[in-house]
């Protein structure tokens, strides 16, 4: 049986897996935007997707090579991506991810129910 912590943690792990999972793909598709990029490098991801959605398998093992295919599409791509540019986009998107204070405005007022 796991106790507390151990379920703390594990759940911690979850949030991780996830949330890096999500900037990931946030990454890649503002890479995928930008003219720096060589587009035989945006073909990995792209061919990666395309494997998924096909229903011939390369692999015919079950859904986990579908899994390791994308992955290594999508992990290939950022690998071969200039540096300074991913640099700069995964920097753009921690500022874009941080929450600003926004001025709130309190307005006063009372129900009335209609008769």
């Amino acid at each position: 049986m796991m106790n507390m912590k151990d379920n703390r943690s594990l759940n911690q792990a979850k949030e991780g897996f996830f949330s890096d999972l999500y900037q990931n793909i946030r990454l890649i598709i503002r890479l995928m935007g930008d003219s720096r990029v060589n587009l035989l490098f945006k073909a990995l991801p792209v061919g990666a997707l395309i494997y998924l959605v096909v229903p011939y398998d390369l692999l015919p093992i079950n859904p986990l090579d579908d899994a390791l295919v994308v992955w290594a599409g999508c992990a290939l791509f950022l690998e071969l991506c200039p540096e300074d540019v991913v640099t700069e986009h995964r920097k753009a998107l921690q500022e874009k991810g941080k929450i600003k204070e926004q001025p709130r405005t309190v307005i006063d007022g009372e129900f009335k129910e209609p008769h």
